[in-house]
C-alpha cells in the first residue's frame, strides 16, 4: 500500500471509529485498496467478543456509510466492505498479542531483526512494547512498533478455541 493510502486509511479509521465504538464494536483494521476500483475494507469485532453475524456487519456498514458520505474523505468511487476478522485474523493492536498468547502466529517486521524479517511461532504475549514469540524453542523479542504485519495461523488449537465461543 502506498504511503498516501496508509495515511488515508488512518484518517478514515479516526473518522469512523467513534461511530463503530458507540455501537459496541471495535475496529480491527481499515485498509484502502486498489487504484482504479478502490475498496475500503473495514474489519470489526464485537466488544463483547461474541461471534460476528452478517447483521453486525450490515449495521456497521449503514452507520459508517452515512459518516463517510458526509465527510467524503475518498475521492472517486469505492466499494465499502465491512467484515469480521475471521479465524486467521490479523493482529493489529497491542492487546491482540496479549489476548492471543498461546496461539501460533506469523509476524512480518517492517525492518530486519538479526537478519530476519519473517517469523512464525507461538505467541507469548507482549511486555514493555515488545512482542514475545517462541520460534522453535528460541524466544524472539520483536518491537511492536516495528511490526509490519501479523496474523494468527489456523491450527487445531485455534479451531477448537473458536468452536468454544
Amino acid at each position: 500500500m502506498a504511503t498516501s493510502e496508509a495515511g488515508l486509511s488512518q484518517e478514515i479509521e479516526r473518522l469512523i471509529a467513534p461511530t463503530i465504538e458507540e455501537r459496541e464494536y471495535s475496529v480491527v483494521r481499515v485498509q484502502l485498496l486498489g487504484q482504479k476500483e478502490m475498496r475500503l475494507q473495514v474489519m470489526i469485532e464485537r466488544t463483547d467478543l461474541q461471534p460476528m453475524q452478517v447483521e453486525d456487519c450490515a449495521l456497521v456498514s449503514r452507520a459508517i456509510s452515512a459518516v463517510l458520505d458526509a465527510a467524503d474523505p475518498i475521492h472517486g468511487r469505492y466499494a465499502l466492505e465491512v467484515s469480521s476478522p475471521g479465524i486467521d485474523r490479523p493482529l493489529t493492536r497491542a492487546a491482540d498479542f496479549e489476548r492471543f498468547a498461546g496461539y501460533e502466529a506469523k509476524v512480518e517486521m517492517a525492518r530486519e531483526i538479526e537478519g530476519r524479517k519473517r517469523f512464525r511461532g507461538m505467541l507469548r504475549g507482549l511486555r514493555d512494547g515488545t512482542v514475545r514469540l517462541d520460534v522453535d524453542g528460541t524466544e524472539w523479542r520483536l518491537p511492536f512498533e516495528d511490526i509490519g504485519r501479523a496474523k494468527l495461523v489456523v491450527t487445531d488449537e485455534l479451531l477448537a478455541a473458536a468452536g468454544e465461543q
